[in-house]
């Protein structure tokens, strides 16, 4: 039985025309092998819907107006580039998605602050960005003789109402996953949900080899019992990636991305990073956890849960080697890993009676953290302060910091870097803190963190 691959492009891959003709070249060369294919929003489309949401829930029409009619052109610029002929149906398929979004921000000014529905606006919105890439790309595929078929995502991907993190329902997801993915590539067989177990086990025992082609579906948006857009977390399609890779047993992943594997530092300020060739999940999750855009937190764990290998290679130079991520005990550790996460804030808490940080003291200050969904990224205490580095989330900042000064005294810094080096040297240390300010220095045998002005 031939496996199913299960590739996903992020939307530096489908950012122009050209891109999308790239990605169309790379699946022409796996032509005799079933594909699941994983695509994410265009370009920076996901920051754009942003701006639609933010004027979406201010009640400004104007900039409103001006923020959708970017996305808008943007789009079909590509659009006509890839397709000449007027009357193809991708024009009409888009155009009524994007009258959908219109819709919805054409309902009103629903936002409540007092019941926090801005998570769940988002969701509604910003989802809109995976579907028009996807729909762009599965007609592409089709019109270039690629036997494809494009399925919502939404029908997918089951999950909790955690709006905006989105916890997923694995039972449900799978059985959604496999009656609808198995049967595409069995021979004859038909997307239809609902199927029983038996007959799941029976379509997965099929001989794939039959139906050699691409599903395609969206990264990063489900849904919830309700029928409403969830999201995954802010580049959750790799995390898409890695639940249907699991659920349909795969036995590696590939991660196609506008770098040529894992570095060990953003080429966008460091120069001349180097190329990780291989390395365990557990790092991967280490790099993970403290911010290494390159791959989503939790997309380690269902990988590493059933061997599946990770691939993380170029799409600009696709035979590359990129970087393997599996299940080795250890790896030679040649130089440190550099992660930076910018536009940070440093909160120090303190009593006001200069009393010592005790056990009560902490339990408090977690549960307002955890109202807010505050992103902590470091932690150190001291006999009288609690420090903690958060990510700079306007929307809840303020209200943060008004709640911990009812009973604390509180002092910050907005703007500030926290750099994480996985294996560091004093050399890296050094060159990190050269003419800047260490407002906080934390070290463990493999790991420091450094929160510099």
């Amino acid at each position: 039985m031939m496996e199913i691959k299960v590739f996903k492009f992020g939307g530096a891959s489908v950012n122009s025309a050209p891109g999308f003709r790239n990605v169309c070249r790379i699946l022409k060369k796996y032509r005799n092998t079933p594909l699941m294919a994983v695509v994410s929003a265009m370009g920076k489309t996901t920051n754009a819907l942003e701006t639609v949401l933010k004027h979406y829930l201010s009640n400004d029409p104007i900039f409103l107006v001006e923020s959708f009619n970017a996305i808008y052109d943007s789009h079909f610029a590509v659009i006509r580039e890839l397709f000449p002929d007027k009357n193809h149906p991708v024009y009409g398929e888009a155009e009524s998605l994007f009258d959908q979004l219109k819709g919805y921000i054409r309902k009103g000014h629903l936002y409540d602050k007092a019941h926090k529905t801005y998570d769940f606006e988002y969701d509604q919105v910003v989802s809109y960005g995976e579907l028009f890439s996807s729909c762009i790309l599965g007609n592409y595929l089709s019109s270039q003789g690629i036997n494809c078929r494009l399925f919502d995502a939404r029908e997918l991907i089951m999950t909790d109402a955690s709006y905006r993190d989105a916890k997923v329902d694995w039972e449900k997801t799978t059985l959604r996953v496999n009656a609808a993915i198995l049967p595409f590539f069995s021979e004859g067989g038909k997307a239809e949900f609902g199927l029983t177990q038996d007959n799941i086990a029976l379509n997965r025992n099929a001989e794939l080899h039959t139906r050699a082609a691409v599903a395609l579906t969206q990264g990063f948006i489900a849904s919830e019992p309700s029928g409403n857009s969830t999201t995954l977390g802010r580049e959750g399609s790799d995390y898409t990636a890695a639940i249907l890779a699991y659920i349909l047993k795969s036995t590696e992943l590939t991660i196609w991305k506008d770098v040529p594997g894992i570095l060990n530092a953003d080429p966008k300020w460091f120069v001349n990073p180097k190329k990780l060739p291989v390395i365990s999940y557990r790092e991967a999750i280490e790099l993970a956890y403290y911010g290494a855009s390159v791959i989503h937190p939790k997309t380690i764990q269902p990988l590493e849960n059933a061997g599946i290998k990770l691939y993380v290679k170029s799409f600009e130079n696709p035979g590359a080697s990129g970087t393997l991520i599996t299940g080795i005990d250890q790896w030679d550790i040649r130089f440190p890993v550099y992660i930076r996460k910018q536009n940070q804030v440093l909160i120090s808490i303190s009593p006001r009676d200069f009393s010592f940080i005790v056990e009560e003291n902490l339990s408090q200050i977690f549960r307002i953290l955890a109202k807010y969904r505050a992103k902590v990224n470091v932690m150190q205490n001291s006999a009288i302060s609690f420090s903690v580095c958060l990510d700079r989330n306007e929307q809840v900042l303020s209200e943060l910091i008004e709640e911990l000064s009812l009973n604390y005294e509180i002092r910050y810094n907005y703007n500030v870097d926290l750099f994480t080096v996985r294996h560091y040297t004093s050399s890296a240390i050094r060159r990190l803190t050269k003419g800047r300010i260490v407002l906080l220095e934390q070290k463990t045998r493999q790991t420091v963190h450094l929160v510099l002005k």
